[in-house]
């Protein structure tokens, strides 16, 4: 899999996003502090060179003249957040929209919005990790700071494949050994294993601090299927064969109420959601969850 880049117009529409956790800051230790981070913060820090999706305004054009190059102004700023990735790997995480290798599959999709996310928690001095579950290898990269960690959890997340179920409770230690209490842990699954819903609702019992993506393909969303088909899941290999304008409605029917059982089991426990399609904008999950409008509520699946 290719190392996940972030376009530059999802870059410009990350720069209004910060993350934060939803239950308040200086509550239960996650108080602001000053961080050693770098972005648009008040204290003058250092300059650094111009990239794509940068604001303008914040361009020292004085510089630039007598430069002739493009450099930002970096600060200081507050951030007192440790924020882990914790990715679905499994076979179902496979799947794109088609069977065309040129689209993105919901594993692909949901690597390009964890490297959001670490551009994220990058800009705001954060902590960040990764683990993923499932897959083709073990993946458990421990928390830290910095353009180094970012570049090695881009380079490791390039590597991941999806393959096989859901995992045992060995393969899970990593998150109860590392992932601390009030920690911000973005989930991003498909949500289809029962068991990855309890694991979230584990997490957030424990005081993790839970954000959940359920990554979807437009073929689930529609069903646009016609005449005879076979349908084979990819962990199980169990297969069904149906005419698929008459199982359309039910499909259809029965999707949108499992869906519907997933919001409510998150909200139950206090999970912020939000649902992301693969032929929408990868910051759209984002967006809706740490948005002006979306960040101090749960979001719908």
């Amino acid at each position: 899999m290719i190392a996940p880049s972030i376009p530059p117009d999802v870059r410009a529409r990350l720069r209004r996003l910060r993350l934060h956790a939803r239950g308040g800051i200086g509550a239960d230790g996650l108080g602001q502090h000053a961080s050693r981070s770098r972005g648009a913060g008040l204290e003058f820090v250092q300059y650094r060179a111009y990239e794509p999706g940068d604001e303008p305004r914040r361009i020292d054009w004085k510089l630039y003249a007598r430069s002739d190059r493009y450099f930002v102004r970096e600060a200081e700023r507050d951030s007192p957040l440790a924020v882990w990735l914790l990715l679905d790997a499994t076979a179902s995480m496979g799947y794109r929209d088609g069977a065309d290798a040129a689209r993105p599959s919901k594993l692909e999709a949901a690597c390009l919005l964890a490297a959001c996310t670490i551009e994220l928690a990058l800009r705001q001095g954060d902590r960040f990790g990764v683990v993923a579950l499932g897959g083709s290898a073990p993946l458990a990269i421990p928390a830290a700071p910095g353009a180094r960690q970012r570049d090695r959890c881009l380079l490791e997340l390039a590597r991941l494949h999806a393959a096989g179920g859901w995992p045992g409770e060995d393969a899970l230690r990593p998150l109860w050994e590392r992932v601390a209490a009030h920690a911000l842990v973005v989930f991003v699954s498909d949500f289809f294993d029962e068991a990855s819903l309890r694991l979230a609702e584990r997490l957030a019992a424990a005081r993790r601090e839970v954000v959940a993506v359920q990554m979807l393909a437009a073929d689930e969303r529609d069903f646009p299927f016609a005449g005879a088909h076979r349908f084979v899941d990819p962990e199980s290999a169990v297969e069904r064969r149906v005419d698929a304008a008459a199982a359309r409605a039910d499909f259809l029917r029965r999707f949108a109420a499992a869906r519907a059982d997933l919001a409510r089991r998150f909200d139950a426990c206090g999970i912020r959601h939000a649902g992301h399609v693969l032929d929408e904008p990868i910051d759209a999950p984002l967006q809706r969850l740490f948005g002006e409008r979306g960040a101090p509520r749960t979001g719908a699946a």
